[in-house]
């Protein structure tokens, strides 16, 4: 664990040996176990040790330079400042980054949850295990190709000259099951799960299990379906996925550079069905691994980005927020460029609809579990999208696997088209959202 109060003491040393007198450094390091497994035995393992040390300083024309390490003895903070100064002198004129205005603003009750490590032995074991439970769920299911499980202790931090400090230390566990069947006469069909929490104690296992063998099983009974317009429910992982593909609509970075489906007069607009409200908290309740600051030392807070519809907010780093005359909110990144990135979405019914609808019902409806090809298929300066997905054609309640189709369409008539937000959302690692219905998307199918 990172003793910031020493580092801090050193770095005010150096830097007053070499005569700098504005600086800031953002760390972090990740120490990692994971292990995968093939049919029973040990297919990799991993362990690391991941470090990075992001320095930044100014020099008395307030240009800035900037420069990264990951030696955080006396020997490496000192050539990172000096490297910084020097580079400072070729730092840009315009937009000059400065510090936070809240870097040095209280944080209150900033929780520590750190988990044991377990041995990598227990890993191994436990994962066996769960493969070999995976592989006698059904006789379709012939391999498991991609599984892990991992655990991770994470270390950040963040200081500057004119007093500032923050630390936080997290651990998470993560596991993955994705698993393939073959069948005479039939295409192999895939389906996976994945679940993290703070520790592998916490870690639900046999959830996971449960719900990769369901879904695998579950797309056995496929068939194709024709190509149309179809009323389209999106699972919680797909409608997430699908907005943070598009998330340069309320990203102020993205805003500013021309970058954007939105513009600076868009804040007050309507860009989506009065029923969705969307906020990103990196402090929920549900987030296993909360964020209490970010890489400008900005603290982290719950913030409106649509509400009832309405475009309310964007994300903003301290020099966004400057040029928009707003506040940070606390999703910077630092690096070579400090850019800005969301954080755990919370996405939630904006009132009680006048009109309500149910998958035990719904007649012809398309239930999308999951998106692929986001990087390829989507066309965020466009707002068009066509991807392939994994989902099922729902009837009465029965459900179809659907084979080899694309969903297209734009995300502005996405966003306007939702008839339904439910009212029980569901935890995911990127956030907590409910099934979100769509009417009139494009399926091309047979």
């Amino acid at each position: 664990m990172t003793d910031v109060n020493t580092l801090a003491t050193q770095v005010r040393d150096i830097a007053s040996k070499l005569g700098v007198q504005k600086y800031d450094i953002y760390g972090s390091s990740v120490d990692e176990t994971s292990v995968q497994v093939d049919r029973g035995e040990p297919k990799q393992v991993k362990a690391s040790n991941r470090s990075s040390v992001t320095v930044r300083v100014w020099n008395d024309d307030r240009l800035v330079g900037i420069t990264s390490t990951t030696d955080t003895d006396p020997s490496g903070l000192e050539l990172a400042l000096k490297t910084a100064s020097e580079a400072s002198e070729f730092g840009a004129k315009e937009h000059v980054p400065d510090f936070s205005p809240e870097a040095t603003q209280l944080i209150e009750n900033i929780e520590t949850v750190c988990s044991p490590q377990a041995e990598v032995s227990t890993l191994i074991d436990r994962l066996v295990e769960i493969e070999k439970q995976l592989l006698d769920a059904h006789p379709a299911i012939v391999s498991v190709p991609y599984n892990g499980l991992s655990q991770r202790d994470i270390d950040r931090f963040y200081l500057n000259s004119n007093g500032a400090l923050r630390h936080e230390v997290h651990s998470v566990a993560s596991v993955y099951l994705y698993s393939k069947t073959e069948q005479d006469g039939k295409k192999p069909r895939s389906a996976g799960s994945y679940k993290v929490n703070v520790g592998l104690d916490a870690l639900d296992i046999e959830g996971c299990l449960k719900e990769a063998a369901e879904k695998t099983i579950s797309h056995l009974n496929y068939q194709k379906v024709k190509t149309g317009k179809y009323r389209v429910v999106f699972s919680p992982e797909a409608f997430l996925s699908l907005l943070n593909a598009f998330s340069n609509i309320y990203n102020a970075q993205s805003v500013l550079d021309n970058r954007s489906l939105s513009t600076v007069d868009s804040l007050g607009t309507s860009i989506a069905s009065p029923l969705l409200s969307v906020f990103n908290d990196a402090l929920h309740s549900d987030n296993v691994t909360p964020s209490y600051f970010d890489g400008e030392g900005t603290p982290t807070r719950r913030v409106p980005i649509i509400e009832a519809g309405t475009l309310t907010g964007f994300l903003h780093s301290a020099g966004t927020a400057k040029r928009m005359s707003a506040q940070p909110t606390g999703h910077a990144n630092m690096g070579a460029k400090v850019t800005i990135s969301p954080d755990f979405y919370h996405v939630f019914a904006a009132s009680v609809p006048s009109e309500t609808y149910s998958l035990d019902t719904a007649e012809n409806v398309i239930l999308i579990d999951d998106l692929s090809a986001l990087h390829a298929g989507v066309n965020a300066l466009q707002g068009s999208f066509s991807l392939p997905f994994d989902g099922w054609l729902i009837n009465k309640g029965e459900k179809i696997s659907v084979d080899s189709a694309t969903i297209a369409g734009d995300i502005r008539d996405v966003l306007k088209s939702i008839i339904y937000v439910e009212a029980e959302g569901e935890v995911t690692p990127g956030g907590v959202c409910p099934r979100v219905w769509v009417d009139d998307l494009s399926i091309t199918g047979e």
